[in-house]
């Protein structure tokens, strides 16, 4: 229980927010850019079926859609910010972002060499 609380007195709700939004982002855009390349794939190896074809085309598009609504959405949120006086885009940074990714691995990583975890981190090890 100790913790819990030690870990809600190191984060705000800004930093909260700020990390949510900065995984999303990344997470649209990876997804959006993984379905290009998957239908670029199922293009190329439709052996000219006119359904596969459509099927291909179709996930190409709304991948770019979700692309561009991403890269929008990247927009917006800055603007926002800059009214509201957030910085809410300040861990998109590649320092930040592979930082945070790599104690994240780190931990997964501990915690499954452990054998009691299960990968799980254990109260209050996310600090």
């Amino acid at each position: 229980m100790g913790g819990a609380i030690q870990v809600t007195q190191q984060f705000n709700v800004v930093d909260i927010l700020n990390l949510g939004v900065a995984l999303a982002i990344i997470v649209a855009g990876t997804l959006s850019v993984f379905y290009i390349f998957f239908g670029g794939i199922s293009f190329i190896l439709s052996g000219g079926q006119e359904d596969k074809i459509k099927q291909a085309v179709h996930t190409i598009r709304y991948a770019i859609i979700g692309l561009i609504v991403t890269i929008f959405s990247v927009t917006i949120i800055k603007i926002l910010g800059i009214i509201f006086g957030f910085d809410l885009l300040s861990l998109i940074t590649w320092d930040r972002v592979s930082d945070l990714m790599n104690t994240i691995i780190e931990k997964i990583s501990a915690g499954s060499t452990a054998g009691s975890g299960g990968g799980l981190p254990r109260s209050g090890s996310l600090r």
